[in-house]
């Protein structure tokens, strides 16, 4: 083999090894492409999901005050709705009390108990009774049956002022030291909170003022 053929056979030789180097660089940039590429796209995914983790949370967060606060507002609007029901309900029994006033067969008996016990709790001695206009005209004509009738005999006088009153009685010793209220509004306003607390166990009884009621 002459010089001429040998340097051919060296330059083909050193072609191809370039050729083979040049393969393997490119082969080497793809995968190390291809790594960057996955290692680029690992890193977004794992960024979105920590921006979709976050996002869910804040949605559930708000999702969960929003609900909160419907609760609380539904809770408060409930509540108003029970007092106010409760407050009708207490009205419309002062109501059937000033009609009950006006029946005379049905309240003179009662304001008889009325008079008997406020005398009972005071004790001994002579006593006055403050009734309401309508009543002193009704009872100045037969006081003395009805105290009979009220078991207190004559020791109770009928004061000669009328008293500002819907119905009922107020009894009083006469240095007018010790009394005893048995007035409507006296009555009603001492029995305030027992009666919310059975009237909310009647129309609500799962509510917190029922079982405070019951309780």
């Amino acid at each position: 083999m002459n010089v001429s053929s040998q340097a051919v056979d060296l330059e083909s030789a050193l072609i191809e090894r370039a050729k083979a180097q040049s393969e393997k660089c490119l082969s080497d940039a793809r995968r190390t492409r291809d790594e960057l590429l996955a290692a680029a796209n690992e890193r977004l995914r794992l960024r979105e999901e920590r921006e979709t983790h976050v996002i869910r949370a804040f949605s559930e967060r708000r999702y969960r005050q929003r609900v909160q606060a419907g609760e609380i507002k539904l809770r408060r609007e409930l509540e108003w709705q029970r007092w106010r029901l409760i407050d009708d309900t207490i009205a419309r029994l002062s109501a059937r009390l000033a009609a009950l006033v006006q029946n005379e067969g049905a309240y003179l008996p009662l304001l008889t108990g009325f008079l008997a016990k406020a005398a009972a709790e005071i004790g001994d001695g002579e006593l006055v009774a403050d009734l309401n206009e309508q009543d002193h005209r009704r009872l100045v004509p037969k006081w003395e049956a009805f105290c009979r009738d009220a078991g207190v005999g004559g020791r109770v006088r009928l004061a000669p002022q009328p008293l500002s009153s819907s119905g009922g009685v107020r009894v009083r010793d006469l240095a007018n030291t010790v009394s005893v209220d048995f007035t409507i509004e006296a009555r009603l306003a001492r029995m305030q909170e027992p009666l919310r607390l059975v009237i909310a166990a009647r129309l609500f009884p799962e509510s917190e003022l029922a079982r405070e009621g019951a309780g």
